[in-house]
């Protein structure tokens, strides 16, 4: 049965979701987003994805800046909405958004909760070697990725999967078992399950500084952290003469040096624990190259550092 729905998300993760609603028959009333930001050279006002793609497919959209204003509350509330389904949207919702539909606010969420509450938990999960992940469909409430779980599905993390992999993968998870949970939900036989109290762990919003590669940590970490961080915010080496390399790919290999220093032609640099190998790099201007192209127009010495 087609439910009456408000779509609440920002990025590309929540497009798909959008999608599969639409194809599912349901009723996606309206569609809420952040508002436009500067980008690109010209810093002109872009639209996000999911607005973009709500007004392709002719459905009315709403960019406030918080719903935490009566009026803003009000407006939603007059949706009469069986419910709002939530991914990724960015702005909290107060308790009487929460409240307004029938069904009450429906989040798809890119962890396997209670592990990675929070901003950043695809991310987050890689960094951290998790062996899986998933999408948890749950009821929201007024906490941090607390409230009630409805379905889950997992997903393993292979030795070479990027953070924009796992994106991709987990985005298409989340509309599937979005349009899976909604009859369970609309007729009351999915139960909602409540979060265990152990094994909370909280995913950190990423910060650029988080990008910067410390060849005294194990390569091992050091690959979690070029998967983790690609396409952002992105890892880099400062250079020797003061450039800053990007490090687009590489993999942890045996290898013993001083960390940091240059052990091979590979190029492969030693790390507190093993070797890095660099497999794809960039330079600042430049496009992306293998990393042996790159040492072969970078002047360099086996022993000393980059």
């Amino acid at each position: 049965m087609p439910l009456r729905l408000a779509f609440m998300g920002t990025p590309d993760f929540s497009v798909g979701i959008l999608d599969a609603l639409v194809q599912a028959g349901h009723d996606v009333v309206c569609v809420y987003s952040q508002p436009p930001r500067p980008a690109g050279r010209g810093q002109q006002l872009q639209a996000t994805p999911v607005h973009r793609r709500a007004e392709a497919l002719g459905i009315p959209v709403r960019t406030p800046k918080s719903l935490r204003k009566a009026e803003a509350q009000e407006e939603f509330a007059a949706l009469n909405l069986d419910a709002a389904i939530v991914a990724a949207y960015g702005l909290i919702l107060p308790q009487p958004v929460l409240d307004a539909p029938r069904l009450g606010c429906i989040n798809v969420h890119a962890s396997l909760l209670p592990r990675w509450r929070g901003a950043a938990p695809i991310q987050r999960a890689i960094l951290a070697g998790d062996a899986e992940t998933g999408v948890t469909i749950m009821q929201m409430d007024a906490g941090l990725d607390t409230g009630a779980m409805l379905l889950k599905d997992t997903v393993a993390i292979t030795p070479h999967m990027t953070a924009s992999d796992l994106h991709d993968a987990l985005a298409a998870m989340g509309a599937r078992l979005m349009v899976q949970a909604l009859p369970g939900i609309a007729d009351g036989s999915l139960p909602a399950l409540p979060q265990p109290e152990d094994g909370v762990t909280y995913a950190a919003k990423l910060a650029k500084e988080e990008g910067r590669l410390d060849f005294t940590r194990p390569a091992a970490e050091l690959d979690r952290q070029v998967r983790g961080l690609t396409p952002w915010p992105g890892c880099w080496i400062d250079l020797s003469n003061g450039e800053r390399l990007k490090v687009l790919m590489a993999e942890p290999v045996a290898g013993t040096g001083t960390p940091g220093t240059l052990i091979d032609e590979g190029p492969t640099l030693a790390c507190g624990e093993g070797a890095l190998k660099l497999l794809r790099v960039q330079r600042q201007g430049k496009g992306p190259v293998d990393a042996t192209a790159f040492l072969r127009g970078y002047p360099h010495q086996i022993g000393g550092g980059l």
